[in-house]
């Protein structure tokens, strides 16, 4: 009966990582919506079912220790330990969110931020994805942000919220001419994984959409190079989700990483 149990524990905390990997890629490849693979499968059914795994991989670890002869207990062990490894991963995501503003549009520039294309806006309004607001509007005003748990963000404009959090996310200055960074600027879009949408080196502008590997979420970026009076380059960037109210730092990941790789390309 305890190695029945043990058995039973092991199997099933084997396929946990399959539930939830089948739950994440169900929304990429378009068998859900992500509201229903992330808010209900993995959150609202697959937090019990760890906490349940986790329940019987303790018990089968009890039940094979205590009883002689003492066999099955490694296959509780691994029972066990899988879930728990489960739980620290989620309880460091949520710490991580904790310390991070539920926001999911962040530019370079907040005052003349780069803008996005009617082609794809009109994208994004065909998927209903999140609306684009001004940098320069009050939290309190967007509609998303009218709850009390944001009130201590409601006075600051969105901007002024995604600079305070990510001092690093800041417009690029650049020696080199407007076209050649906008060559580059293109260059590392795609070498970052990004489907490029439009290109037009003669304003400097350079626009794709990023999409995460699990879920298969949507982010759309706009690049934007403008020739300065020193006779180089200004660059800047704007990450916006489609979905979600917070991106756990994603787009501000997203564009530092898409600065150093340009920076690198141009030897700066």
């Amino acid at each position: 009966m305890k190695l029945l149990l043990a058995r039973a524990s092991l199997i099933l905390s084997l396929l946990l990582p399959v539930y939830f990997l089948v739950a994440a890629l169900g929304v990429k490849f378009g068998l859900w919506p992500w509201q229903v693979g992330l808010m209900k499968l993995i959150i609202q059914f697959g937090l019990p079912l760890i906490g349940f795994t986790l329940l019987l991989g303790l018990v089968a670890l009890v039940v094979t220790l205590i009883r002689k002869p003492r066999t099955g207990w490694a296959m509780a062990l691994v029972g066990l330990l899988i879930p728990v490894l489960a739980l620290g991963y989620l309880a460091s995501v949520r710490a991580k969110s904790a310390d991070i503003p539920p926001i999911h549009d962040i530019s370079t520039d907040i005052i003349d931020p780069p803008v996005f294309s009617d082609k794809l806006m009109a994208v994004r309004q065909s998927t209903g994805a999140n609306p684009v607001n001004a940098m320069t509007a009050p939290m309190a005003s967007l509609k998303a942000y009218q709850a009390p748990a944001f009130s201590k963000i409601a006075a600051k404009t969105l901007g002024q919220v995604g600079h305070e959090n990510y001092p690093a996310v800041r417009s690029l200055t650049v020696a080199a001419d407007a076209s050649k960074v906008a060559a580059a600027a293109e260059a590392e879009a795609r070498a970052q994984g990004w489907t490029v949408v439009t290109t037009d080196p003669a304003t400097g502008v350079v626009e794709a959409t990023a999409e995460t590997f699990w879920f298969g979420f949507k982010d759309d970026v706009a690049v934007r190079i403008r020739a300065n009076a020193t006779g180089g380059s200004t660059v800047d960037v704007r990450s916006t989700s489609r979905v979600g109210l917070s991106d756990i730092g994603a787009n501000a990941a997203r564009i530092q990483a898409f600065l150093t790789g340009l920076k690198t390309r141009l030897a700066v």
